[in-house]
């Protein structure tokens, strides 16, 4: 019997290649986006567009198209990215950061509940970034906020599921060549997918809650 994966953000970059690694393994991807690339559909798997994680129609959406199937890989995925300075301050764009990358994740989770089972294993896309004791370098305030939001996040859904057999991975892809950063990057969104996809393969409800970098490498939080 094949599993099922759920990818939020699955248009472009990461989200995208964890579509095509997860197909090629054999699994029935469901692909969660705003709007489908032409690759992505080309891809040959089940695509539910029209979802925003950050607003409560785009969950609602979600949780209709999902039904009552069961769920053996959910990864959030979906997320923004923007740069404010103490000299160029959005606090429109801090917000919108918190609401998509922190907030998304947990209304995802939430709304598929019922699909998760004993086995199940949920994984957070978030960044370094969110992590307080490395940041050296100030600056990015509602990208890091909003990771650090998702990270506390996870280590809550980790306890509260743990006695349900549902194991949480907090990731950190590495730096991405993604359009999120300009293609600026020093790894492929593919070889982020397939490290990160071997993560969610070595977890166990014994390493539930753990902060990884895409490497294998345990971060600080």
């Amino acid at each position: 019997m094949s599993q099922t994966v759920v990818v939020t953000g699955a248009n472009k970059g990461i989200g995208f290649e964890f579509c095509a690694y997860y197909k090629q393994k054999g699994f029935d991807v469901i692909a969660v986006c705003r709007s489908a690339s032409e690759e992505l559909q080309g891809l040959g798997v089940e695509i539910i567009d029209g979802v925003d994680v950050s607003t409560d129609q785009g969950i609602e959406r979600l949780k209709q198209a999902i039904g009552g199937r069961s769920i053996d890989i959910l990864i959030n995925n979906a997320g923004i990215f923007s740069n404010q300075s103490l000299n160029d301050m959005d606090f429109s764009e801090v917000s919108r950061q918190l609401e998509v990358n922190a907030v998304g994740p947990l209304k995802v989770t939430h709304a598929l509940l019922g699909g998760l089972k004993s086995g199940t294993k949920v994984a957070l896309v978030t960044s370094r970034m969110g992590s307080i004791s490395d940041n050296t370098s100030g600056a990015y305030y509602g990208y890091r906020m909003s990771k650090a939001a998702l990270n506390a996040a996870g280590m809550s859904l980790a306890n509260d599921l743990k006695p349900q057999g549902v194991a949480i991975a907090i990731l950190h892809p590495g730096f991405v060549q993604t359009s999120m950063v300009g293609y600026a990057g020093d790894i492929s969104p593919a070889t982020a997918a397939e490290r990160l996809a071997q993560r969610i393969a070595e977890l166990t409800i014994e390493t539930t809650g753990t902060f990884w970098h895409s490497n294998g490498d345990v971060l600080p939080w």
